[in-house]
């Protein structure tokens, strides 16, 4: 049987422990994934026992409590709070998520929080996103037209022509599906991934877009489109409760039905 060694610089220590207050009622351990780029350390899993009395219901809720009262050396991205922006995708109990959806009460036992895997680390629970925004900006994300819209007005659709966005449009971009697909581990330089094809076939259907054919031409590459095994994992763990596998099954559909 083969076997598998991680490199030193990769294996995971542990970290310090941050007791609860005497007075703490309701105690939960949160155990957290700590790297610093700059002390030239292996990463480590901190342990924070919190009192939940004194925190909100949400994971992301702790961890603000956390940052501000604490440790303020814990680095993570947040924003809006209400499932909309994204910022705060990490890897929850063993699934990537949003922090702000994750009720604490569903994790049973410690909740372990490390960040989205199979991106390189900028700090903490922070991935560095870049190659994964490059390729969102490779298969230009927005309308496309050849003619000028009506002067005083906008392209309209109809309603069963903007039906055909729902499932798509909702996305947030937070790419918990792209970083839970095993294909996109693996190839991720080259296999576009779920996030990002969900968002192409998005404009794909888009009644009101002219470059249909070229959007299709595009993904001819059977690296970007065809890494996709319909593992599931991305439909799965989307926060949202949208279907990437679904839109990539559709874009290849339509690229056979060209071929005839």
């Amino acid at each position: 049987m083969v076997q598998f060694t991680l490199p030193k610089n990769s294996k995971i220590g542990k970290g310090r422990i941050f007791k609860a207050a005497p007075d703490a009622k309701k105690i939960k351990e949160f155990k957290i994934y700590r790297w610093n780029p700059d002390d030239g350390q292996n990463p480590v899993l901190d342990t924070y026992e919190i009192d939940l009395e004194r925190v909100g219901p949400m994971v992301l809720d702790a961890l603000i409590y956390i940052k501000n009262e604490v440790d303020q050396t814990l680095t993570f991205r947040r924003s809006c709070r209400e499932g909309i922006c994204g910022s705060c995708s990490m890897n929850i109990d063993g699934s990537n998520t949003l922090a702000c959806l994750k009720p604490i009460e569903d994790v049973k036992k410690a909740v372990a929080i490390y960040p989205l895997p199979h991106m390189p680390v900028v700090k903490d629970l922070i991935p560095d996103l870049t190659a994964a925004y490059a390729q969102l900006r490779s298969i230009e994300p927005w309308l496309k037209t050849d003619t000028n819209a009506p002067p005083d007005a906008e392209r309209k659709q109809s309603m069963e022509e903007r039906s055909k966005l729902d499932g798509m449009w909702e996305c947030i971009l937070c790419f918990c599906c792209t970083t839970a697909c095993p294909s996109y581990w693996w190839n991720g330089d080259k296999y576009l991934g779920p996030a990002t094809l969900l968002a192409a076939y998005r404009w794909i259907a888009d009644s009101r877009d002219e470059y249909t054919g070229a959007r299709l031409d595009a993904l001819e590459d059977p690296l970007k489109l065809y890494g996709c095994r319909t593992i599931m994992n991305c439909t799965q763990t989307c926060p949202k409760g949208l279907n990437p596998a679904e839109a990539i099954g559709k874009i290849k559909q339509l690229q056979l039905e060209r071929k005839g």
